[in-house]
C-alpha cells in the first residue's frame, strides 16, 4: 500500500514515522515544498537572535534519520492537484517539471501560512513576514548584510513578543505596533499588562490599539503609518499578524472546509473523501473544553494530530483526544501562559465564569531567589468546573510546569476545588507544602464563597426592605 503525504512539518513527519512503525511495509512519500522537513518553526525567533546559532539545529530529526525510518522525502517538490478519483497527487519540483504519484491513502499536513494584511507597502524591500525556515533565513541574511538599528513589528501575538525579544538581544531599537488594548491577546488585558512592563524595562516601545494602514518608504527608511497621523519608522518593518488554514490545494479536491477555511475532519482524522487524512495547522481542531471544534494551530497539536492520521492511514484504529489551547511564551525574563478558555470564551460557550487573579511565591520565601508567580483562574459558578487558567512569572519560575498541571486538570474535567486534592512534590527552593496550583484554586474557592455570602446577604436585605 502506498500512503502520500503532502507537508513535511510536524503533523506530516509525525504521520509518516507513526505509519510506518503500524506497517513496517508500507510505502510512505512525503512531499515537502522546502529542504527543512521536520524542523521546529517555533524556534526560529532563536536563531534570528543568535542563540541558536546554526538553523540546522531546529530539526526535529534530519533528513538522514527520517529516511533511515524507510520514509521517502520529496525536497523541494510543491504539490500542485490532488485527484481523488484518479488517486494521484501532482508535484512539481524547482525546475517546473511535474509528475503523479499514486497513493492508496493521502495525508494532507499543508500547515498554515501568514495572514498578510491588505495595505501598501507589504511588498517593500526590508518588509519580511517570519513563518519558514526560508523567511528566518531572509530576515537573518538581511540583518547580517544591513546592518540595521531600528525594527518596527507589526503584531504584538506570540510571534511578535519573541521577535522583540530576539531583536533586542541583537542590538536593535525596538517598536511593537499591536491591534489589541494590550500585548498578547490571548491572555486577560491585566497579564498583558505585566508583559508591557517587562517590555519596557528592555526598552522595546509598545504602541496598542493601532491599526497599521500603510507602510512606505522614505529614503533608507520604512515608515508604518495608522490613524490620526500614526507614524514609527525603522529600518526593517516585520509583519506577524497571525496565520490561516494553507487549505486552498485541499478544498479544489472536493475536500469539505469550515471555521476560518480549514479543513474539516472526524476524530480519526479523516476528511470527507474516502482514505484521504488531514492534520496540522490546515484542519479544525477538537476542543476537548468547548465539545466543538475551533481554530488552534499549535505545534503540539499538530504532532499528536499527525500521529493519529498516519495511525489510522496505516490501519489503525485511534482518535485524537481533543486540544485545550495550551500555550506558552518567553518575552525576556518572564514566561507568560494560557490553557482552557479567557472569561468572554467561557461566557459565550455558555459557562457562568468566575475569576480570580492572585499573587503567589513561587517556592518558600525563605529560601533564597523566591519570586512572585501572577495565576488567574477561571471556573464555573454553578459546578465548579476548572475553566481555564492564565499565569505569568520568571522565567525560572516553574510556569511551563504549573500550567501543565491545570492543562492536566483541565483534560480530564476537574472542578478547581479538587485542584487541592493533587499530590505535588515540595522542597522548599522549589515549592511550598501547598503549591501555587493549590493556592490559586483555594483563592478562587474562597472568592467565590465569599461572592455567594454576599448574594444571600443582598437579598436577605431586599426582602426585609419589602417587610
Amino acid at each position: 500500500m502506498r500512503l502520500v503525504i503532502i507537508g513535511g512539518s510536524d503533523a506530516g513527519t509525525g504521520a509518516a514515522l507513526r505509519a510506518r512503525e503500524v506497517a513496517p511495509d508500507l510505502e510512505v512519500t512525503v512531499v515537502v515544498a522546502d529542504a527543512f522537513p521536520n524542523y521546529s518553526i517555533c524556534g526560529l525567533p532563536f536563531y534570528v537572535s543568535g542563540e541558536v546559532p546554526d538553523p540546522q539545529l531546529l530539526a526535529h530529526r534530519t533528513v538522514a534519520e527520517i529516511e533511515r525510518e524507510g520514509v521517502g522525502l520529496l525536497l523541494e517538490h510543491v504539490a500542485s492537484q490532488i485527484d481523488p478519483a484518479g488517486q494521484t497527487v501532482t508535484v512539481v519540483d524547482r525546475r517546473g517539471q511535474a509528475r503523479q504519484l499514486p497513493y492508496d491513502r493521502l495525508v494532507i499536513g499543508t500547515g498554515a501560512v501568514p495572514v498578510w494584511p491588505d495595505i501598501p507597502g507589504l511588498d517593500l524591500p526590508g518588509v519580511f513576514p517570519l513563518h519558514t525556515m526560508e523567511d528566518s533565513f531572509l530576515v537573518h541574511e538581511h540583518l547580517l548584510r544591513e546592518r540595521p538599528e531600528s525594527v518596527v513589528i507589526v503584531g504584538s501575538g506570540y510571534i511578535g513578543l519573541e521577535m522583540a525579544d530576539a531583536l533586542t538581544l541583537r542590538g536593535l531599537r525596538v517598536t511593537l505596533v499591536g491591534r489589541s488594548p494590550s500585548v498578547l491577546p490571548t491572555v486577560a488585558p491585566s497579564l498583558g499588562r505585566v508583559l508591557e512592563v517587562e517590555l519596557g524595562r528592555h526598552e522595546v516601545e509598545v504602541i496598542n490599539g493601532m491599526p497599521v494602514q500603510a507602510i512606505r518608504a522614505e529614503g533608507s527608511r520604512l515608515v508604518v503609518a495608522g490613524p490620526a497621523g500614526f507614524e514609527r519608522s525603522g529600518d526593517v518593518v516585520l509583519v506577524a499578524v497571525g496565520v490561516r488554514p494553507n487549505s486552498e490545494l485541499a478544498a479544489a479536491a472536493g475536500v469539505s472546509t469550515g471555521i476560518k477555511g480549514a479543513i474539516r475532519v472526524n476524530g480519526r482524522m479523516e476528511t470527507n473523501l474516502p482514505g484521504v487524512y488531514a492534520a496540522g495547522d490546515c484542519v479544525e481542531t477538537w476542543h476537548r473544553l468547548l465539545g466543538r471544534y475551533a481554530y488552534l494551530p499549535l505545534g503540539t497539536t499538530a504532532h499528536k494530530q499527525g500521529r493519529v492520521a498516519g495511525e489510522n492511514a496505516a490501519g489503525g484504529e485511534r482518535e485524537f483526544a481533543g486540544s485545550l489551547g495550551t500555550q506558552v511564551v518567553k518575552v525576556f525574563e518572564l514566561v507568560a501562559a494560557r490553557t482552557g478558555l479567557r472569561d468572554h470564551e467561557a461566557s459565550e460557550a455558555g459557562f457562568d465564569p468566575v475569576a480570580t487573579q492572585v499573587t503567589i511565591w513561587d517556592h518558600k520565601r525563605y529560601y533564597p531567589g523566591a519570586e512572585e508567580l501572577l495565576i488567574r483562574v477561571t471556573g464555573d459558578r454553578q459546578s465548579g468546573r476548572l475553566l481555564g487558567v492564565q499565569m505569568v512569572g520568571p522565567y525560572r519560575s516553574e510556569v511551563a510546569k504549573r500550567i501543565d498541571i491545570y492543562a492536566t486538570a483541565l483534560f480530564h474535567g476537574m472542578r478547581v476545588e479538587e485542584l487541592n486534592d493533587l499530590d505535588l512534590s515540595y522542597t522548599p527552593p522549589v515549592s511550598s507544602p501547598w503549591d501555587p496550583v493549590h493556592a490559586a484554586a483555594q483563592a478562587w474557592a474562597k472568592a467565590l464563597d465569599q461572592r455567594r455570602e454576599a448574594e444571600v446577604a443582598a437579598v436577605g436585605v431586599g426582602q426585609s426592605d419589602q417587610g
